[in-house]
């Protein structure tokens, strides 16, 4: 094993990558022989109990001057692979033709001339997105900010065989050999990058974060000024869990020493994931909308040499991951919002869920093109119902070509409560889902302008 992280790290600086970042490869590699899961048991933690609430109202002169101190920073570095993607999910288009990217800019654009505030986009790209990304964000001249950059690359590290934890090499395609190391990366690349300094050096302290596939993360003075006043170094914006979202992380106390902890899927065993998904018990989901203090975060980081010590995230999947039938491979991870656990005073405010619209599959992404929303000229979705419908789809439509193949157009979902499809069904324009409605496995075709509900839900 040590043979492998020999061959690893000599293949990260022979491509580049900085000392800081493998240095981290080189810790979380030892944690990953020795047997380190990461793995948060139930019994460590308990609930997060009560936090700040958000307050939905118009934004204080107080609030506008911390806006105008922020720093919008976008992560978008995910190629989509799980909806069959092989380009970066925002170029995806989410309606009238515009993709995530269109929308992120013009969100953006619009509070900038809302309130008279600089407020700069930072993208955190990949290797694998950032080309066809920064050609797309052309179409937008004015976006960038004098003296700051659009965006900064994270970093890469080999992707590890299963059997042995030597560097995969794969000659058909040398770079599916490499990947992202998740997005806890995000810290070392703004010090490794400059970019920190730069922000600090510009007048910027607060950073909002999150993933370029939550639309409802949109800029927000009101957060900004509560962040600002709040004067924790850290804080993460959670939401009340739905059924939609049940298996995804969220915030705990540890029960040693008080502070609260990122809690994921992956890091939660099999007899504990009765806890994990039930929401009596955790109540709140992880939006993995984030907000930090740029001069704290420097501050850490030159004390650490960069490394955070984030929690490890062992993943595994195989080289080519639109190939089951290719080598399995461990890819380490850690996760951003993890970095709670690291800054003493870190905090938590209770958001409305139309600040968590995340599309990491396409039934995520049907709810997304409905009519559930309503857009502003801010460009900001905003929900038509209290509750969104729980959508569930068969295999036929995991993929973004399965799913525009049987669903050209949008659905019409505000009277419904559930939509369930088993089987393979086209659907015409038009189609309305009236409270819970069930496809069989039969298969078939629904009309243009039908309208579905339990009496004519089909087998």
């Amino acid at each position: 094993m040590t043979d492998g992280l020999a061959l690893a790290t000599e293949k990260m600086r022979a491509a580049g990558v900085t000392d800081t970042a493998v240095a981290i490869f080189a810790d979380y590699y030892c944690q990953l022989v020795a047997g380190t899961t990461g793995l948060v048991s139930e019994g460590s933690i308990m609930p997060i109990g009560d936090v700040a609430q958000y307050e939905d109202r118009a934004p204080t002169a107080e609030d506008v001057e911390a806006f105008a101190r922020t720093v919008m920073i976008r992560l978008n570095g995910g190629l989509g692979t799980s909806m069959g993607l092989s380009a970066a999910k925002t170029l995806l288009p989410v309606r009238d033709g515009l993709t995530f990217l269109d929308l992120i800019a013009r969100q953006v654009l619009a509070a900038r001339a809302t309130y008279g505030v600089p407020l700069p986009l930072l993208f955190l790209h990949s290797f694998n997105t950032r080309d066809d990304c920064l050609a797309a964000l052309r179409a937008y001249p004015e976006l960038p900010v004098a003296g700051l950059p659009l965006d900064m690359v994270q970093s890469q590290e080999p992707k590890l065989r299963a059997d042995d934890l030597t560097p995969v090499e794969w000659p058909a395609d040398p770079r599916l050999e490499w990947c992202p190391p998740g997005h806890g990366d995000i810290y070392p690349t703004l010090l490794d990058s400059g970019v920190l300094d730069a922000l600090l050096a510009s007048g910027f302290r607060y950073a909002n974060v999150s993933n370029s596939d939550n639309l409802g993360d949109s800029p927000s003075p009101v957060l900004a000024g509560w962040f600002a006043r709040s004067e924790a170094p850290f804080a993460a914006e959670i939401t009340p869990r739905t059924p939609m979202d049940v298996k995804g992380g969220h915030l705990a106390r540890r029960r040693s020493d008080g502070r609260l902890i990122l809690r994921e899927s992956a890091q939660t065993t099999p007899d504990d994931m009765q806890y994990f998904t039930d929401a009596s018990v955790h109540p709140y989901a992880s939006t993995n909308n984030l907000w930090f203090d740029l001069q704290v975060l420097r501050e850490v980081l030159t004390q650490r040499g960069g490394v955070l010590g984030l929690p490890i995230i062992r993943n595994t999947k195989t080289v080519d991951p639109k190939d089951p039938s290719t080598p399995a491979v461990v890819q380490i991870e850690s996760a951003m919002g993890a970095a709670i656990e690291v800054f003493e005073g870190a905090t938590a405010i209770v958001v409305p869920r139309s600040r968590f619209l995340p599309v990491k599959t396409t039934n995520e992404l049907v709810l997304l093109r409905s009519d559930l929303y309503e857009w502003g000229d801010d460009e900001v979705p905003r929900p038509t119902v209290e509750r969104l419908p729980v959508v569930s789809l068969s295999s036929a439509y995991r993929t973004i070509g399965g799913l525009e193949a049987r669903m050209p157009a949008p659905l019409r979902l505000r009277e419904a409560t559930s939509l369930a499809v088993t089987g393979d069904w086209t659907f015409g324009t038009g189609v309305k889902v009236v409270g819970d409605v069930t496809l069989g496995e039969g298969g078939g075709h629904i009309p243009d302008g039908a309208t579905l509900d339990a009496r004519t839900a089909r087998g």
